[in-house]
């Protein structure tokens, strides 16, 4: 064999033994896609959200949005920062710096500000800013990624441990390649201390809301694309089951608003290509993942949509931005005639009139 055939052979062997056995952080599971309505019907395209006033932030990242008992609007930034906005002037108040990523945040019933903070666990802040972790372990295994939070009528905090695989600092990206389901939700007694897991094997658990009168609440499975229901009382207490699926984007944050509705920021779009990768059988995804990253898949487009579900499940409000003004969408909270839109990455909380 001539030289140069030497070398290409080489070359190509040197190649196919990189994508085949170089090493990688994930280790593939099977995955069967789930369903996915596309923008249709009730998720029709529009441009409810592009027009939305912003109100500045002092830092990216405002990705959970929380009403106060002082009818301020609480957000929690990417370096660390939990704020107050006030809704009548648009000043935003720095209270604390958990040290971590606040994420998900609710008032308690004394008026103590709850925080899922991915990085330390759940923490509750006092006035004054001090930061208390609550928690930090469940089942007997530390939290990785501590994501959202809602509290029961009884005062109990139900929260979600979004992956028992990888932190945020991978925002997902790997439990999206791996699909092995380590999500948990897990239930805090403040009387107690106590922690215990309620629900586990989610495909990556975000936000969560209990419902009216707390005889359940909804959990975002993000990476099928859809919203479960777990049962706290009755006869069913413990049971979960499907609440509604189908949507056309990742489901980040949920909250309810006490009026019938429940607000469900849609982060990015599901696309055919990323379900497609997804869906490959384990042996090519983990080729597939010994591309460089700028070359495995296209980027997102930006997008906006938040979307408001009845009690029944049904999608009663929808609101777009295809033009990618304000977008990675993570949840929003109705205050007044006011819908308040958060993001994961944007540094503006952006604000509409409330769907009628």
């Amino acid at each position: 064999m001539k030289p140069l055939g030497r070398g290409l052979s080489t070359l190509v062997g040197v190649v196919l033994l990189y994508f085949l056995l170089a090493p990688i952080p994930i280790e593939p599971a099977p995955w069967t896609p789930t369903p996915n309505a596309g923008f249709t019907g009730p998720f029709a395209p529009n441009s409810l959200l592009t027009a939305a006033d912003t109100l500045l932030m002092p830092a990216p990242g405002p990705e959970d949005l929380t009403i106060g008992p002082d009818g301020g609007i609480y957000t929690g930034l990417a370096n660390g920062t939990v704020v107050r906005i006030d809704r009548t002037t648009g000043r935003v108040d720095a209270i604390a710096n958990t040290g971590g990523r606040p994420l998900g945040l609710r008032f308690d019933r004394t008026g103590t500000l709850i925080v899922a903070d991915a990085v330390r666990g759940l923490l509750s802040v006092a006035p004054g800013g001090v930061v208390t972790v609550l928690t930090d372990r469940g089942g007997g295994r530390r939290l990785v990624f501590t994501d959202a939070l809602d509290i029961a009528p009884d005062g109990i905090i139900w929260f979600s441990d979004a992956s028992q695989r990888w932190g945020v600092a991978t925002g997902g990206l790997l439990d999206f390649w791996e699909s092995r389901p380590t999500g948990r939700l897990l239930r805090y007694d403040p009387a107690s201390g106590a922690t215990t897991v309620a629900l586990d094997s989610v495909d990556f658990a975000n936000g969560v809301a209990v419902g009216p009168g707390g005889e359940w609440l909804l959990l975002n499975e993000t990476m099928t694309g859809r919203i479960l229901r777990y049962w706290l009382a009755g006869p069913r207490a413990g049971e979960s089951e499907v609440f509604i699926e189908g949507l056309p984007g990742v489901p980040d944050n949920i909250g309810y608003d006490g009026h019938g509705t429940f607000w469900v920021g849609l982060f990015a779009p599901r696309s055919p290509e990323t379900t497609k990768i997804r869906a490959m059988s384990p042996f090519f995804r983990k080729m597939l993942y010994r591309v460089p990253e700028r070359f495995r898949v296209r980027e997102a487009a930006a997008y906006g949509m938040v979307i408001g579900i009845d009690t029944t499940g049904q999608v009663r409000s929808n609101l777009q931005d295809p033009t990618g003004r304000f977008h990675a969408t993570t949840g929003a909270v109705a205050a007044g005639d006011t819908l308040y839109v958060s993001s994961l990455t944007r540094n503006v909380v952006a604000r509409v009139v409330v769907p009628r």
